[in-house]
């Protein structure tokens, strides 16, 4: 039924409508969605782990603290709680705190309860105005969180110092009959969590002196870096006590999971959308990327790889293949492996070095990351080049034309500024690499990507040799390379071109 046109307390109690507490609120109509096999949409990879959890700490009306690295979708979580809220609750007129037309908690709206009766005016509530959020900060103080005396409001009103109407309350109490979330609980100083514990257990605040008895209907969403314990700060032992759920979230487990999640975060334009096409295996290769790192010896395992990482490579992929559309005026173009390398600002401030500006520079290990990360692909593509079968011969044939082509003192140069047809012609003409990258289904598709990706898989199982040059890579014989030149020898003057 559609309470909305209401305006006054009369003909709310007159039309029968009941309020219930935020968290009964979300148990009810959460068990609804579950009785018709709904989800809460967006949150994609924690089906069979986070969400079960989450969604029994809502049904137990807990408060909840998620603990994860960067980047596994804690906040958004906690703002699709929302969609659990009613659609619209009635709210006293005017209140500060969008109190319960049955049910004030402030004087004032007591006094103004008792002085109009059912002529009291209402107003109605939408689901996104009752979501507050807070990111915690060392400088975050009392005030912002709870309240303080305003001397202003004091003075407009007429009132004394020691008249609770001269209280300017703060985020926490402006969420009443809502969700607050505070990200990165444990920046926020010890003596600021201690001011929440009240809140959560005993519904009474102090501010100034005042020992105020506010019966706050809020559902509390924390969220933390489990490293940031021993990095930044903690969360204070009492405080965690009080917070029900302690949720752990994680990163995708497998490729397609990633990919789908990038798949709805990357922001794309229309005209990126019609005039770049990524073949599937290069979007599988920017997941793998984030992969690779995340278990690399040379990532700082505690900071984590953020799911950023692959929206923002991917989106800076493309762009990389829009602007050499610009450059050739062409209405097409596809996705190939250098522009990878061209994407690599997306990665460079995104993870953090174990040995930073030591043994391994930034750019050197995104160069590692994107090497394996092919190398593994590849492999989902073509029989292992060096890996010999079950009867003990080895069966990479499909090769030797490609590495034969090398051996012959042969090399080939690959611009980083080349248009797709003058690089499909020139790699077409590479004896044998057409033969390999043609058995791929999607050939026809990205022609490009393939042959390029071919001759990058081949490099990195060290079938042939790759190295920078200052307008894009040269491959060759590897014997002869390894007897000439660090392979990572231009690679400055690559990126500074």
């Amino acid at each position: 039924m559609d309470y909305t046109s209401i305006k006054t307390l009369g003909e709310l109690r007159a039309a029968g409508y009941t309020t219930q507490s935020v968290k009964d609120e979300i148990r009810k109509n959460l068990s609804a969605w579950i009785k018709k096999g709904k989800a809460l949409p967006g949150i994609l990879g924690y089906e069979n782990s986070v969400m079960p959890q989450l969604e029994s700490a809502l049904l137990a009306r807990h408060n909840i603290l998620f603990l994860g690295l960067r980047g596994q979708a804690k906040t958004r979580i906690a703002r699709s709680i929302t969609q659990l809220l009613d659609q619209y609750i009635p709210v006293i007129k005017g209140s500060a705190l969008q109190e319960d037309p049955f049910n004030p908690i402030t004087q004032e709206s007591k006094d103004l309860a008792a002085e109009l009766g059912d002529s009291l005016p209402i107003a109605w509530q939408s689901r996104e105005e009752r979501y507050g959020e807070k990111l915690a900060t060392p400088d975050v103080s009392i005030a912002d969180l709870i309240g303080d005396l305003d001397p202003i409001k004091a003075s407009n009103l007429g009132i004394s110092f020691d008249d609770p109407r001269a209280i300017h309350f703060g985020l926490i109490p402006r969420a009443h009959r809502g969700i607050f979330v505070i990200n990165e609980l444990p920046d926020l100083q010890p003596r600021i969590q201690v001011g929440l514990f009240n809140i959560l257990q005993e519904e009474d605040i102090q501010i100034r002196g005042f020992n105020l008895r506010l019966p706050l209907d809020i559902l509390f969403v924390f969220t933390a870096n489990p490293e940031d314990y021993t990095n930044r700060g903690s969360i204070v032992t009492p405080l965690k006590d009080r917070i029900e759920s302690q949720i752990l979230t994680h990163y995708p487990k497998s490729i397609s999971v990633g990919r789908a999640i990038t798949d709805q975060e990357v922001d794309l334009t229309k005209e990126q959308i019609e005039q770049v096409h990524m073949s599937n295996a290069m979007k599988n290769l920017i997941e793998r990327i984030a992969f690779v790192a995340r278990n690399s010896e040379f990532i700082d395992a505690k900071s984590g790889v953020s799911a950023r990482l692959t929206i923002a490579l991917r989106e800076l992929t493309i762009a990389a293949a829009e602007r050499r559309a610009f450059q050739f005026n062409t209405s097409k173009t596809t996705c190939r492996i250098q522009d990878i390398y061209t994407a690599l600002p997306a990665m460079l401030g995104k993870v953090e070095l174990v040995y930073e500006g030591e043994q391994e520079g930034a750019q050197a290990v995104a160069i590692k990351l994107v090497s394996e990360a092919i190398r593994l692909e590849f492999m989902e593509h073509f029989d292992l080049p060096n890996k010999a079968s079950a009867d003990g011969k080895n069966h990479h044939k499909q090769f030797n034309k490609v590495v034969q082509f090398f051996s012959d003192g042969k090399e080939l140069e690959i611009p980083r500024n080349i248009s797709d047809e003058d690089l499909k012609g020139a790699l077409a003409e590479l004896d044998g690499l057409l033969e390999i990258a043609s058995t791929i289904e999607e050939y026809e598709e990205a022609p490009t990507f393939w042959l390029e990706f071919v001759l990058h898989g081949m490099a990195e199982h060290s079938l042939i040799s790759k190295d920078f040059m200052t307008e894009g890579h040269v491959f060759g014989d590897l014997l002869q390379d390894m007897l000439s030149q660090n392979p990572l020898e231009g690679f400055e003057d690559y990126q500074e071109e």
